[in-house]
């Protein structure tokens, strides 16, 4: 039992970050490092207000904003500087890792006697004893849903479709008289405010802040996005919003079998990387026959 819900509560927290992935890889056909300096970001915003006594659940759209803040600094990057999308991302992600450190104070704050969204009066007095164990991933499955549905209504919107159509032919958003930078701008910002509150999230689930615990989470948003579109991408009455989520509980679910197995835990970014080159090879071959096909048809 504990197991499986350590890989639901970590599965739905990084659900979160590969909804912002999804954005940035899926929807703008940006690759944005800037996740792997964001994440860190959030859970660094998260311990500094909650060290300084401010309420937890204060932390989650500070978070949000924090890191809203940060991908609107790599869209500046990109589109009035015009530097390129892969070097923006660079450039933010090597800079927040000073930035946390400021922010922070240090390389690793604990904070396992401090109230977090998970454990105050207000929550303690919701969920009775019966249920202490699972008021974590209730409050996370909340939170999750939450940010799914509030992203499934944004794109909706004529914003979100024009963020769409930027990813796919910029030419038409541009014949709307509509600035393309700035819809980039718009969409990094989004995308960065989910990683960070993912952060925000991760950091109160373990009470503590690691300077090092952005590194590669690029890659497993990546993995997680492409395992979830790859596997329910003919299942038409499932968001994709959803299939990412569930695609990040089938990523923590492997993991945790792997670890469970006995396999050495620094062995887990090696076999993560391998996974994600595996999954897209897979995936690049698949769109490679269908392109063949159609081909052949024509």
């Amino acid at each position: 039992m504990a197991l499986l819900l350590s890989v639901l509560e970590q599965g739905m927290i990084y659900g979160i970050l590969a909804l912002g992935v999804y954005i940035t890889y899926k929807i703008l056909d940006f690759p944005d490092l800037t996740v792997d300096g964001s994440f860190p970001f959030g859970a660094a915003v998260t311990v500094r207000l909650i060290t300084m006594g401010a309420p937890a659940i204060v932390t989650l759209p500070a978070a949000f904003l924090g890191g809203a803040l940060v991908g609107i600094c790599t869209g500046l990057i990109h589109v009035k500087l015009k530097v390129r999308d892969l070097l923006s991302g660079i450039i933010m992600m090597t800079g927040l890792y000073t930035i946390n450190l400021w922010v922070a104070g240090t390389g690793y704050v604990a904070i396992f006697n401090k109230e977090t969204i998970f454990d105050n009066e207000f929550v303690n007095g919701i969920f009775p004893v019966s249920l202490g164990r699972f008021k974590t991933v209730i409050i996370i499955f909340v939170i999750t849903m939450a940010a799914k549905y509030l992203l499934d209504w944004y794109m909706s919107t004529r914003s979100g479709f024009l963020l769409r159509a930027v990813g796919d032919n910029d030419v038409i958003v541009t014949s709307l008289g509509v600035d393309k930078g700035l819809v980039k701008i718009v969409g990094l910002s989004i995308a960065n405010g989910l990683v960070a509150l993912s952060g925000c999230i991760y950091a109160q689930q373990q009470r503590s802040f690691e300077i090092s615990i952005g590194t590669g989470a690029v890659v497993i948003g990546l993995a997680n996005v492409i395992i979830g579109t790859s596997i329910f991408k003919k299942i038409t009455f499932l968001r994709v919003t959803s299939s990412v989520i569930i695609g990040a509980l089938i990523y923590k679910a492997c993991v945790a079998l792997a670890m469970f197995a006995g396999i050495d835990a620094n062995a887990i970014k090696l076999i993560t990387a391998v996974l994600f080159l595996i999954i897209l090879i897979v995936s690049m071959e698949k769109s490679g026959r269908k392109a063949r096909l159609r081909q052949q048809g024509e």
